[in-house]
């Protein structure tokens, strides 16, 4: 899994030796091409948004992010290997920015472990 952007936004809005912080800004239907995380990060949905995710090699787009505004995510990528690579692209009507805040420091943890989030969205699997 190599030759994918790392960049996990569109803009990179601010940086330092601790954190990168990026935004993505998607249109209704517009698509962000495979990336891959390595750090541990945070994204914040200031607004609400519907976007669904296609990891690399699935048939299918079978990750839902529904986000109601102030929806925060937080994903432990772990220090083994990056996530494998996948796509987003916005369902919605609307045009929406989220904000992903990569932890630059080496992650506690060895291995990558399952999305945590708070009660002002979801993240779902569907297949269609």
């Amino acid at each position: 899994m190599t030759g994918f952007p790392p960049n996990p936004g569109d803009t990179l809005i601010f940086e330092n030796d601790r954190v990168r912080v990026w935004s993505m800004t998607l249109a209704p239907g517009q698509m962000f091409d495979f990336h891959q995380h390595h750090h541990d990060h945070v994204v914040l949905w200031p607004d609400a948004g519907l976007a669904q995710a296609q990891e690399l090699g699935d048939e299918d787009w079978g990750l839902v992010q529904e986000a109601r505004p102030g929806f925060v995510l937080y994903r432990t990528v772990g220090h083994r290997k990056p996530l494998t690579p996948h796509r987003i692209r916005n369902l919605g009507d609307e045009t929406v920015t989220h904000y992903v805040v990569e932890l630059l420091e080496r992650s506690p943890k060895p291995d990558a472990e399952p999305w945590t989030f708070n009660d002002r969205g979801e993240i779902r699997k569907e297949t269609r």
